[in-house]
């Protein structure tokens, strides 16, 4: 089976983006032999520090470059990272038995969807994501809650999660991730109603220690 692991968080985007600037990492300029202690003593720290500085002004792209490449090292090593870390958990990401999917349960390739109900990227990868089921029938996709965003998500959440006793999981997820509005409880209980979820049992079902376990794992 071909697995996709697919993170759709606003907030986890951004984050990776700060870290591939790498604006807080160390960079080292080579701009020909290192000069030994003899050298740069003769020459004196401050004009070996102009020295260096002409040299960078006169050729900025060195930085560009450096740069570059420091950012290619570390995409690297994320990658590393997130390959090793998907194969030591494929069990809780393709196999949760309390998580929720969609899609052919049996498709040969399984999209792992981390998202919160707040997260302006999430609603707009839920479009893709919508398209790619539509147009292939051999997709699963599993539904990874990552509420991040303040109690809003929280409760969407769970919410969600406790929607799948009544079978009604799709319908709510669409329903909450194509709604434009801020969120807050009275909303998100608005928004179950619409699609057909018993609320009063809705809520009771939100007491489901298992539901809280869930999150963790995700988290």
């Amino acid at each position: 089976m071909r697995s996709f692991l697919l993170v759709l968080c606003g907030a986890l985007l951004g984050a990776g983006a700060l870290l591939a600037t790498g604006a807080t990492s160390p960079v080292q300029i080579a701009t020909g032999p290192a000069p030994s202690e003899s050298m740069a003593g003769g020459m004196g720290n401050a004009n070996l520090g102009k020295s260096i500085r002409a040299y960078l002004m006169a050729n900025p792209e060195v930085l560009v470059d450096a740069m570059a490449e420091l950012e290619r090292k570390q995409d690297g090593q994320r990658d590393n990272v997130a390959q090793k870390a998907i194969q030591e958990n494929q069990a809780e990401l393709l196999r949760d038995p309390e998580t929720p999917t969609s899609g052919n349960p049996n498709g040969d390739v399984t999209i792992v969807e981390f998202s919160d109900y707040q997260c302006p990227y999430c609603k707009k990868g839920h479009t893709a994501v919508k398209a790619v089921l539509a147009a292939d029938s051999k997709v699963k996709l599993v539904y990874k809650d990552l509420p991040i965003l303040g109690e809003p998500s929280k409760v969407a959440a769970v919410a969600a999660l406790a929607s799948i006793k009544q079978g009604k999981h799709d319908a709510f997820h669409e329903a909450l991730m194509t709604n434009t509005a801020k969120l807050d409880s009275d909303l998100i209980f608005k928004i179950a109603g619409s699609v057909g979820i018993d609320v009063a049992q809705l809520r009771k079902d939100m007491s489901d220690p298992k539901i809280k376990d869930t999150i963790d794992r995700n988290m």
